[in-house]
């Protein structure tokens, strides 16, 4: 065999290494982009379907491997990662700013269903995924307390700019009513106002929109599925024997509109609620379970303080665990585009 090193050889290389999640070569899913070749130097680009991708250093590995096996007179090879995520193609041209919607919901109130929908958002941000977070429980909207801030929204040309902190853009019903007023809506006023908070905000491109929905399954849950298709659905639950109940009809009603469940949290495990049964849930009904948090005064201190638990440094078990969930759920929608 020739000890010139060209790209042909590179490639051919690379052809052997499989994207885990993908189950396809890099090279036939294009992925290898700006590949240089000097001496016995090798450089290249993984251009992967996100930035939160839990198998990047998998991934890395793997092509060194490879390329030192098939290859073994390179001396230095350096990879770089990139990220380009795919949008889901029922979005229409008005909603093109959001690549992909991810609801949030739960079968019943109090199970941590904003914290977790905002520390994701955040993890995911963290990743240099750009993000969004929609807070559609117009009952309870408090997405802006959680990540601290009560500036009010601009408006450009008619159209509400959202505000932005820690790194993602949100919109809410709470910068909109006055605080401590109760909404008494029906289904129609519903209907309108998760409209308005979708249609006339003016959104900047999005990667993945995070949405918060109020608890239960009732017009909010449908209102947005009609209007805005959705890659997706995580659903929340505590490990108490109703919430899980509730969670077990959550699910179903989220697979009646069509809407992918992406994977079921377990959130406030630990002695006093004990563990294990939002697992259980999500085997039950056949869908991935996404992680299991602590329960620890620390994540709801962060949320009442206006400084979630992602916005602040640290790598304790609910901030690893965060991390871990961001990951999975990248790497379900990627698996979804993937398969148009």
């Amino acid at each position: 065999m020739s000890n010139t090193i060209t790209e042909e050889r590179v490639l051919k290389s690379l052809a052997t290494v499989e994207d885990p999640e993908l189950h396809k070569d890099l090279v036939s899913l294009g992925f290898i982009e700006d590949l240089k070749v000097s001496e016995n130097d090798i450089s290249f680009t993984v251009m992967l379907t996100t930035p939160a991708c839990p198998m990047k250093e998998k991934i890395r590995k793997d092509c060194e491997e490879a390329l030192h096996r098939d290859i073994p007179e390179a001396s230095d090879i350096a990879i770089r990662f990139g990220a380009r995520v795919a949008a889901d193609p029922r979005l229409a041209a008005d909603q093109a700013p959001f690549k992909n919607v991810i609801a949030v919901g739960a079968g019943k109130g109090g199970v941590g269903k904003t914290t977790v929908a905002v520390n994701l958002a955040l993890a995911l941000a963290s990743t240099g995924a750009k993000v969004g977070i929609l807070d559609a429980d117009v009952y309870g909207p408090n997405i802006p307390q959680v990540l601290g801030t009560d500036v009010q929204p601009d408006q450009r040309d008619g159209k509400l700019l959202p505000v932005e902190k820690h790194g993602v853009q949100m919109m809410s019903m709470g910068f909109l009513i006055p605080a401590g007023q109760a909404l008494v809506w029906r289904g129609p006023m519903i209907h309108n106002a998760i409209n308005q908070l979708v249609t006339q905000v003016a959104w900047g491109e999005l990667d993945y929109l995070v949405v918060d929905l109020p608890p239960g399954t009732g017009d909010a849950q449908m209102s947005l599925a009609q209007q805005l298709p959705l890659t997706g659905a995580v659903v929340v639950t505590t490990p108490q024997g109703v919430s899980v109940s509730d969670t077990l009809r959550g699910i179903d009603a989220f697979r009646k509109l069509e809407v992918p469940v992406l994977g079921v949290v377990e959130n406030m495990a630990g002695p006093i609620f004990g563990s294990g049964a939002g697992e259980d849930a999500a085997q039950q009904m056949e869908a991935p379970f996404l992680g299991r948090l602590p329960l620890e005064a620390e994540v709801a201190a962060a949320g009442e303080a206006g400084e979630p638990l992602m916005a602040q440094s640290g790598d304790d078990e609910a901030r690893r665990v965060f991390r871990e969930m961001a990951g999975s759920l990248a790497a379900s929608v990627s698996v979804i585009r993937s398969q148009g």
